[in-house]
């Protein structure tokens, strides 16, 4: 499952990320989204999750939880069109 993470402190990683979601099982991906102008994070981020139930956990658990001072807005992702 494709997980959309926004509301992050621009200062969070892709290892953070990956090590905050690996409590929930296996990580295939993450990708911290970055502005080509700046090179600094747009403060939202995409993380694959191999197994859905594991995904569907991580969601209810941490949608809205704080990461880093900001309070994470944690969804399924939509596709890409």
């Amino acid at each position: 499952m494709n997980i959309y993470v926004g509301n992050l402190n621009y200062r969070v990683k892709e290892a953070d990320l990956q090590q905050v979601m690996e409590d929930y099982g296996t990580v295939s991906s993450v990708k911290v989204i970055m502005d080509r102008e700046t090179g600094r994070s747009k403060g939202f981020a995409f993380i694959e999750m191999e197994d859905d139930t594991a995904a569907s956990k991580a969601i209810a658990e941490l949608n809205g939880a704080e990461y880093h001072g900001r309070t994470m807005v944690v969804k399924e992702a939509r596709p890409k069109f």
